[in-house]
């Protein structure tokens, strides 16, 4: 074959969209949207898997943008309207966008993008600071019953899974739901200095954003969202405790809108690789994250049942 006649056929399967081999051995330049301010759940597992990436060799650079809010609704839409198309964004997501969503009705819907991936689930941790009067999950209810106004529930936007289980405690000790004094953080940054700060009554966030400050005796924790203990938390469920409340949270990635669907195959590849790294590995680890790959039509299934679950479930709460 001439070289010409190669180049331009070369160039007609680019176009086309039919390269994916050649794109592979490239490697791709990762734009990574965090819908959230540092210091949180979602910027521990977005920088997590960028560095998954580029140790896999999936990617040969990861570049992370930083934009909190709204229960990651205005990172949402800056996503949306500015990598529409774009085959190597990614923004990281999860049950807190589904319920923020739900909640505050953003202009954009997580739906107008291009599932990729769910990666992890964790449970909710409630946390107590150091000082605090009270010492454990009794006697946040037994305050709470008295005057539920007096206990401040500080963590992530409203509509997050620590702010449905805050109201879903009050709900299952008689207190209305309505009546808790829930403080919403940008950040689980913010909300770790709100805690430390003696701002807020009891902190509520995923186990490894209050891993060290537990560890280090700066928070005490006293309660957790899961049905079980979970390996290697030493924390007491809420069930346990006589409380029946039990809610995860999971956290995953989202293409652009308007990607193909080779895109959105090579895509969710590049991520299914990156999982398989030791990077991931080390992360799930040191975080005590709970590998939860999910993809293809089984994760488009179930966004759609978690949509229709938490929406459900903040009903019954009296938060929509």
């Amino acid at each position: 074959m001439r070289r010409d006649t190669f180049l331009k056929s070369l160039a007609a399967m680019a176009a086309a969209g039919a390269l994916p081999n050649l794109a592979w051995a490239q490697g791709a330049n990762i734009k990574m949207m965090i819908p959230a301010n540092p210091g949180g759940g979602w910027d521990g597992t977005g920088r997590a898997l960028g560095e998954a990436l580029r140790d896999a060799k999936v990617a040969s650079s990861v570049t992370f943008e930083n934009k909190g809010g709204a229960a990651g609704a205005i990172g949402l839409a800056q996503f949306y309207n500015a990598s529409k198309g774009d085959p190597n964004a990614l923004m990281v997501m999860g049950a807190v966008m589904l319920g923020g969503i739900i909640t505050g009705k953003p202009p954009v819907s997580v739906t107008q993008l291009t599932p990729i991936a769910r990666l992890t689930t964790e449970y909710n941790v409630f946390v107590l600071p150091a000082n605090s009067p009270f010492k454990t999950m009794k006697d946040v209810v037994e305050q709470l019953k008295k005057d539920p106004g007096s206990v401040k529930w500080g963590g992530g936007s409203r509509g997050s899974t620590e702010h449905i289980a805050a109201a879903q405690i009050a709900q299952s000790v008689g207190v209305p739901a309505a009546k808790i004094n829930y403080v919403p953080f940008r950040g689980g940054g913010e909300a770790v200095a709100a805690i430390l700060g003696g701002n807020v009554t009891v902190g509520g966030s995923g186990y490894s954003e209050f891993q060290q400050y537990i560890e280090s005796g700066k928070m005490k924790a006293i309660g957790i969202t899961s049905g079980e203990r979970v390996k290697g938390i030493d924390v007491p469920t809420l069930k346990e405790q006589g409380i029946n409340v039990e809610i995860g949270n999971w956290r995953g990635v989202f293409g652009a809108a308007g990607i193909t669907p080779a895109q959105r195959d090579e895509l969710t590849n590049r991520v299914i690789q990156a999982t398989k790294s030791k990077a991931w590995t080390d992360a799930l680890v040191k975080n005590n994250w709970m590998p939860a790959l999910l993809t293809g039509k089984a994760f488009d299934e179930f966004v759609d049942k978690d949509f229709s679950s938490l929406r459900a479930t903040m009903v019954r709460a009296g938060m929509v």
